[in-house]
């Protein structure tokens, strides 16, 4: 009888040992999930060109289309990034030749306002963002014979800023997936136009 006992408290107590680790083991073989990505960036932006370029209204559409609380200047300065507690500069590259015609500006003035910007951006803390959002589209295809004016813009930004947000097939060459290797930037690769707003959203956390 105490044989008998003995044996059934040693299979409750397995059992209850089953019980106790199966949830365990059910969770270690499910795939790790990664983690969801958090916000890097805060609103209010102030989004320009380096090139006068059409890719700043692109992204402004999907800001406002996000509800991002932002500033679209052609001609953002140092004294429009003192006017507001920004938090974000995003200088989308890539030249355009009538853009900057139209806008009475010169490649050389747009490097030099761009480079003013972003060490104004750093010595505020706010946090600087460079985007090509237009793909080998602006790179190659729309460049006149000579022209690297739009290779210009990207040098002038993509290295010294803190994330880059880049269409994927502007990106054929390796061009700034380069550059986020030598210069440790993190380089966000999108596949198509829409897909700028998920990528948007996951930055600013909406």
């Amino acid at each position: 009888m105490i044989r008998s006992f003995r044996t059934w408290v040693g299979l409750a107590l397995a059992l209850l040992f089953c019980v106790a680790v199966s949830p365990l083991f059910a969770q270690a073989a499910k795939p790790a999930q990664a983690a969801p990505a958090a916000a890097t960036a805060q609103a209010p932006v102030l989004l320009t060109s380096c090139g006068q370029s059409p890719g700043a209204v692109t992204v402004g559409v999907f800001l406002r289309r996000l509800q991002v609380d932002y500033d679209l200047k052609d001609i953002g300065t140092v004294k429009d990034l003192a006017a507001k507690p920004y938090k974000t500069l995003i200088i989308v590259t890539g030249s355009s030749l009538k853009g900057m015609g139209g806008a009475g500006v010169s490649i050389d003035d747009e490097l030099s306002r761009a480079g003013a910007l972003i060490a104004e951006a750093r010595k505020r803390g706010i946090t600087v963002i460079g985007a090509h959002v237009e793909g080998m589209e602006r790179r190659a295809k729309n460049a006149a014979p000579g022209d690297n004016s739009d290779e210009m813009s990207i040098d002038a930004v993509c290295p010294k800023a803190q994330m880059l947000i880049v269409r994927k097939d502007g990106d054929e060459d390796g061009r700034f997936t380069a550059l986020g290797k030598k210069f440790n930037i993190p380089v966000i690769l999108y596949q198509k136009g829409l897909d700028l707003n998920g990528v948007l959203k996951t930055v600013f956390g909406k």
